[in-house]
């Protein structure tokens, strides 16, 4: 069969390159299961510093058994690789745009947009479903979740939704994010799920075993394996707010991530760089910290912090 323009046999593992124009390639595993079945598109290092998913995609290349697939997957374990050897938050060194903020690409357009144009054009068109793995950057603390679409249709949203439900994570997340890597490809009718998991420029064993349990619990939702997970009890966030920074400035946090909060509570303080402007950032409902910026240095509209409830 053919994979992203590359022949493949049944039972085949086999690492390519997808062209992307006027640039270096992006680096992809195409795992050819020995059973016909959906295909699993799943991609990490959007964020150069986002470790987990990397370490996980990477073990899963290692540790998938192509005979025992019934279905096909393909890993990216390591999309911006310039960001990630550079230490980058969130940006690619090579012209400073954030690939999850460059969709629809462009194949004319800067390094980013042509990466962005090169996801969608090869590995969109082969997605039964997309997951795209990510966490806290370097500066940012978060709690373990989910983001499902809820601005591509109630027939998608309702797929998605009872897939983030076969997943570990005790929160799943209403997103109408629009210009992702995953939320264009649902957008584009393609069901797709973004994982957080893991923070501030680290990772453990723990985290990264825990990013491969989800990615095979998605894969037994979609019948590529064949395995039996306990059910995890899970929130669903339909309300959120997503607080950003007014100016340049320093951010003082009061809360964690994953911590109940009340409406009023503290979240935590900003003050402008030049110390004549502050204010105090308090919760507008009761809910839980989804992640927070733990950074003492921000940016105008950088994140400052996350809170959502049911």
């Amino acid at each position: 069969m053919t994979l992203c323009g590359f022949e493949i046999a049944p039972g085949e593992k086999r690492q390519v390159k997808l062209p992307v124009p006027g640039g270096a390639p992006l680096e992809a595993w195409l795992l050819c299961g020995a059973h016909p079945g959906k295909t699993l598109v799943a991609t990490a290092g959007v964020h150069g510093c986002e470790y987990v998913g990397i370490l996980a995609l990477q073990k899963l290349v290692e540790t998938l058994d192509c005979a025992t697939l019934f279905g096909q997957v393909i890993l990216l374990p390591l999309v911006n690789s310039k960001g990630f050897f550079a230490g980058v938050k969130q940006l690619n060194p090579a012209d400073s745009k954030n690939l999850n903020r460059e969709f629809p690409g462009k194949a004319d357009g800067t390094e980013t947009q042509r990466m962005a144009w090169t996801i969608e054009k090869l590995l969109y068109p082969e997605a039964d479903f997309l997951l795209d793995l990510h966490g806290g950057d370097w500066n940012e603390e978060l709690a373990p979740l989910v983001f499902f679409p809820c601005g591509a249709g109630q027939k998608l949203e309702q797929e998605t939704r009872r897939a983030a439900q076969a997943l570990s994570v005790s929160m799943r997340v209403c997103s109408t994010a629009r210009n992702g890597l995953y939320s264009w490809a649902a957008q584009k009718g393609i069901p797709a799920l973004l994982l957080e998991r893991g923070g501030n420029g680290r990772w453990t064993s723990e985290e990264v075993e825990a990013d491969c349990e989800d990615v095979l619990r998605l894969m037994n939702h979609l019948e590529i394996i064949k395995e039996d997970f306990n059910v995890i009890r899970q929130t669903e966030i339909s309300k959120a707010v997503y607080e950003e920074a007014p100016a340049d400035g320093y951010w003082f946090p009061q809360v964690c991530a994953g911590q109940e909060v009340l409406k009023d509570a503290l979240l935590g303080r900003w003050k402008s760089s030049d110390g004549t402007q502050s204010c105090e950032v308090r919760a507008r409902f009761a809910g839980r910290v989804l992640y927070e910026t733990t950074a003492l240095g921000v940016r105008r509209n950088d994140p400052l912090v996350a809170y959502g409830t049911a």
